[in-house]
């Protein structure tokens, strides 16, 4: 690309992108419902959600548990939250120990009990880690709960979430973009119901 009207053009082909993937991403509505009832559900018996991904997944992940533990809309008190991707030295220990594949599935075995929300986040739905502390999670007695995109992938298909949200997006950042809002208006519900 040389020249601004290039770049213009590839923006609002982005922006086009986005908003049909929020456009059809409505028709999930009944899984963002039922997922923000069982975070309420959790927060309001004193248990805590935890977030888990990879890349901008595990970013989404830190972002998501300081909107529940700071506040997002409303003055509250904190409420519990941990994204399973900040601690340097339990990834790098765990992932030098046991491997990259359990340093989620390590953090739910130590920290879940039955009652926590674990949310797992990957864009294809594929991510061995995220799918383990998943399973790990459901054994604990944790709701599950996944957002991913394309077709799903694994997190669809072997049922290790009770509750899956597939972004209708065929790209990563779209995807992203698509689980940031679901991400934000769940901690906007699970606020609202709690406060």
């Amino acid at each position: 690309m040389e020249s601004a009207k290039e770049y213009e053009a590839a923006f609002c082909a982005a922006a086009d992108e986005h908003l049909g993937v929020i456009e059809a991403l409505k028709g999930e509505a009944g899984v963002v419902a039922a997922m923000a009832a069982a975070m309420a559900n959790c927060l309001r018996t004193g248990n805590k959600v935890c977030f888990m991904g990879n890349g901008g997944s595990a970013a989404d992940s830190q972002h998501l548990a300081a909107e529940l533990v700071g506040r997002f809309q409303m003055e509250r008190k904190g409420l519990p939250s941990i994204a399973f991707t900040v601690d340097t030295s339990i990834l790098t220990a765990v992932g030098n120990d046991y491997g990259y594949d359990d340093v989620f599935r390590r953090q739910v075995e130590a920290l879940v009990v039955p009652g926590d929300v674990v949310v797992g986040l990957s864009t294809s739905g594929n991510s061995e880690n995220v799918l383990r502390g998943l399973a790990e999670a459901r054994e604990r007695g944790a709701v599950t709960a996944a957002l991913t995109g394309g077709d799903g992938g694994r997190m669809k298909a072997e049922g290790l979430a009770d509750h899956v949200l597939v972004v209708p997006g065929k790209g990563s950042a779209r995807i992203q973009e698509g689980h940031i809002l679901v991400g934000h208006v769940l901690c906007d519900l699970a606020e609202r119901a709690v406060s």
